[in-house]
């Protein structure tokens, strides 16, 4: 049976001698202060230092040491047993240490087929945790070893057969005259005292640790409720097993008593040899700041990884399209920051409305507190002349100013989309308020308010600015209205320019149905009469409070009906001088 630290005291019996520190027939009892001429079996590195200097290991890796008691103790009549020992772990340098040492009772020393590192030369993988080692270990370890289920890197544990400890806790002792815990640190450098007690008649196995210059304290660090008379043979050894693995520490006893029929004789402390503390502050030097240059290069590593993951996930986030040609076009362009910003990234609760040709969102400018809405457009433009006299026809059209049209403030552009940024309207679009019991009913007054609006927008389009503004796209739903219930024209992503004198030349056929010219959709060239067309529709829409056309068909016939260039499949174009809804 064993008892395991982190270094490992042994206990092994094979066959049973007298020796001089008083060992009789039926039980055995020794005191070392110090091991200069100690009965002792060494395996692995262990060696006894010239001042009587117990060292288990030293720090070499993956290493292991033994000491064990050379005689054999007799457990035939009681299993009860008591040790007191002194051990220190001095660490290779500040940031390295490993592993453990361990207090065991054993029925054998030979220990050959048993590994290092966190198996501290007890066990290997095939034998851990087999009942035939009748081993118990008091292990003082300092490493966490997940497979072992430990609780941290500075405990004490109780095993049986196997390093899985059957009872553990972080290293403390209680202090006599606080009357409190206190944290002990098993790689201090400092000596540490350990008692182990096992009461037969009780069942019960103590394990104390204090500083060494501390009384043994009132209450044990461990108390467990434990047969050993099911674990050990009649006949076992008793000793320390300690071992280093990838990264290693000086493992040391100073001294040790056992007494199997009583209490263990204390320790004479002041007799005790002294760790080599001129070594110690030279030990592991070059390891050290070696470590420190690592753990700087994998913390800049770590550092610049986390930066470039930032930029990139910044690049993509606010990431825009910008070309040579749009410099010109500087003052009129927004970065996408700024716009995404300004709508909180688009969210869906600030969508103000959707269409053919996008999402319109409401957004404040940061800089001037200023309401605006941003109309995201996917376009099929390339990257060449169309693109740029694209964005040169919005830019033109951001110079327009009239009371009763919808401010274009500018725009930004990435990779299939552009964004248009306008005034924003507080009372939506007129529609909402014709076809919808979202908004309250207009009185006539207002309707002929917003229609002359309209018109004198309309008027300045065509013949009051410098060129030619062809809107191509008039109806209830692109007319916005401000608080004052003012009509202003919105929605020029279809409009189209051309000089005074000029026609158009654009023969691609955009619209809406109902709104569209005959003419239009044999032709597919706009002109101002087919605007004008539309604002006519627009009039009777406002009168009659009825869409030019209504779907009179299946779902998908209607749907083929609305697409820009279909033959209106699917609706039936109703008389627009019908009397109002109600409510209009």
């Amino acid at each position: 049976m064993v008892i395991a630290f982190g270094s490992f005291f042994l206990f092994s019996v094979s066959s049973l001698a007298v020796i001089s520190f008083a060992l009789s027939d039926n039980h055995g009892e020794f005191i070392y202060n110090g091991f200069n001429g100690a009965s002792l079996h060494l395996a692995g590195i262990a060696n006894i230092q010239p001042h009587g200097l117990l060292q288990l290991t030293n720090t070499s890796n993956r290493q292991i040491g033994r000491a064990f008691f050379q005689f054999p103790i007799e457990f035939n009549t009681s299993y009860s047993f008591s040790t007191s020992f002194v051990f220190a772990f001095v660490r290779k340098s500040q940031d390295y240490f490993g592993h453990g040492m361990a207090f065991v009772i054993s029925p054998s020393t030979d220990f050959s087929h048993a590994v290092a590192s966190e198996y501290l030369g007890l066990f290997n993988i095939s034998n851990d945790g087999a009942s035939a080692n009748h081993v118990l270990a008091v292990e003082f370890d300092c490493v966490l070893s997940p497979e072992f289920k430990d609780i941290d890197n500075n405990h004490v544990g109780i095993d049986v057969n196997n390093l899985t400890s059957i009872e553990s806790t972080s290293v403390s002792f209680y202090s006599n005259g606080e009357r409190k815990n206190r944290r002990l640190e098993l790689m201090s450098g400092e000596p540490i005292r350990a008692w182990i007690d096992y009461v037969e008649d009780e069942k019960l196995l103590n394990v104390t640790v204090a500083p060494v210059r501390c009384p043994k304290p009132n209450y044990p660090l461990l108390s467990k409720s434990i047969d050993l008379s099911k674990i050990l043979l009649d006949t076992m050894y008793v000793g320390f097993s300690a071992a280093t693995g990838a990264v290693a520490s000086n493992h040391y006893v100073l001294g040790w008593s056992f007494n199997r029929s009583g209490e263990a004789e204390s320790l004479k402390i002041a007799e005790l040899p002294h760790l080599p503390k001129e070594k110690i502050a030279q030990i592991g030097i070059k390891e050290l700041v070696l470590y420190k240059v690592i753990m700087l290069l994998i913390v800049l590593i770590f550092l610049g990884t986390i930066c470039g993951a930032a930029y990139l996930f910044w690049r993509n986030k606010y990431g825009e399209v910008r070309e040579e040609w749009e410099k010109e076009f500087g003052p009129q362009r927004f970065s996408y920051k700024t716009l995404y910003k300004a709508t909180k990234g688009f969210k869906d609760k600030d969508l103000l409305g959707e269409g053919g040709f996008g999402k319109v969102y409401r957004g404040t400018l940061q800089s001037s507190n200023e309401e605006i809405a941003v109309k995201r457009v996917r376009h099929k433009h390339d990257s060449g002349e169309g693109m740029k006299q694209f964005v040169s026809e919005i830019v033109s059209m951001r110079r327009l100013r009239h009371r009763n049209l919808v401010r274009l403030l500018g725009y930004s552009r990435r990779k299939g989309e552009l964004l248009l940024v306008y005034d924003y309207m507080p009372q939506g679009s007129l529609d909402k308020f014709l076809f919808t019991d979202e908004k309250p009913s207009l009185n006539w007054p207002q309707r002929f308010q917003i229609l002359r609006g309209v018109a004198s927008a309309l008027l300045y389009l065509h013949e009051e600015w410098e060129q030619v503004v062809l809107h191509r796209d008039i109806k209830a739903s692109n007319i916005l209205l401000d608080s004052e219930l003012n009509g202003k024209i919105a929605d020029f992503g279809l409009a189209r320019l051309h000089d005074r004198g000029s026609s158009s030349k654009t023969t691609l056929l955009v619209g809406t149905l109902g709104y569209m010219a005959p003419e239009l959709t044999r032709t597919g060239k706009a002109n101002m009469s087919t605007d004008v067309f539309a604002f006519g529709a627009l009039l009777l829409e406002v009168a009659c409070g009825r869409k030019p056309i209504e779907p009179q068909g299946l779902p998908e016939e209607v749907g083929r009906g609305l697409c820009c260039g279909g033959n209106g499949a699917g609706f039936e174009i109703r008389p627009t001088m019908l009397p109002p809804r109600s409510g209009n």
